[in-house]
């Protein structure tokens, strides 16, 4: 007999329990869309939040959670990442794990999906692009801004193949929101010191230092998925906006809901699924 495989929906972990819960949250609407159980792990950081802050139901992180399920038998794994790209997390820092576990599972099989934007990162899955653009259409219309400029603000990245990622979602949005808005920039948060990572500027607190944007009407597109330190309400982004107007160096900075509120994230995160258990077929 064939038993199906655990499936893990994986963030990289977040020591707010907001972004807990919205973990959760993906992890039973895939499960209910895809008649199978999701369940929500992180891979670092989330453990350290108190369950008394989520329910009394602690979270979950990768590598405790691979052990416990390889403990009562299980051999056969889907890892779905909630990530934008293929960040080093996923490319380096999830393999590590698996192959730790397989040193006492030898028989383990793992099939881990293409995180978001797809194989491409130059071709992202198009659906990431068209989220942000009715968030735009949202927030212009709930703030009564006519043709402002949109700043796509992601984290900032140590790796350049994410950064990538980053640009490319901006110039689908910059093609799908061309005849309703003035000009489409992409953004960090924050990077890290160094020429070798440039490729993250503009950070979002020198982005009326761009041509054209002093005192302009800005709508942030939140390119994060998840809430938290960073996006979430009173986060990083959020008071960095805040000190752009404060000092005028933006005549308003309103920010879009996360792409974890959109309903097109769970058909995403379905397709990945579906063609991560394709794989496990092929394999079994």
């Amino acid at each position: 007999m064939t038993h199906s495989p655990h499936v893990f929906l994986i963030d990289n972990g977040s020591l707010r329990a907001d972004a807990v819960f919205a973990l959760r949250a993906l992890a039973a609407q895939l499960s209910e869309r895809m008649g199978l159980q999701v369940e929500p792990v992180s891979l670092l950081h989330s453990s350290k939040v108190p369950a008394s802050e989520l329910g009394g139901v602690a979270a979950q992180v990768v590598k405790p959670a691979l052990r416990r399920s390889i403990d009562a038998g299980e051999r056969s794994f889907v890892c779905v990442p909630l990530f934008l790209g293929p960040s080093r997390a996923i490319t380096d820092y999830l393999p590590e794990l698996i192959a730790e576990a397989r040193l006492s599972a030898a028989d383990l099989k793992v099939v881990v999906a293409d995180t978001l934007a797809g194989a491409d990162v130059d071709e992202p899955d198009a659906r990431l692009a068209e989220m942000l653009a009715a968030h735009v259409r949202q927030t212009m219309q709930a703030s009564g801004l006519s043709r402002p400029k949109v700043a796509m603000v992601d984290h900032g990245t140590p790796t350049e193949v994410v950064n990538r990622v980053r640009n490319a979602v901006a110039a689908q949005l910059a093609v799908l929101l061309e005849q309703e808005v003035a000009a489409v920039a992409a953004c960090s948060m924050e990077r890290r010191e160094g020429l070798e990572y440039d490729f993250n500027e503009p950070l979002l607190e020198r982005l009326d230092q761009l041509d054209g944007w002093a005192a302009a009407d800005v709508v942030i597109a939140l390119f994060f998925l998840l809430p938290g330190r960073h996006a979430g309400a009173a986060g990083d982004v959020a008071q960095i906006c805040e000190r752009l107007v404060e000092r005028h160096a933006l005549s308003a900075a309103v920010r879009t809901p996360l792409l974890c509120e959109h309903s097109l994230l769970i058909d995403l995160l379905a397709d990945r699924l579906k063609a991560a258990l394709g794989e496990c077929t092929k394999q079994a």
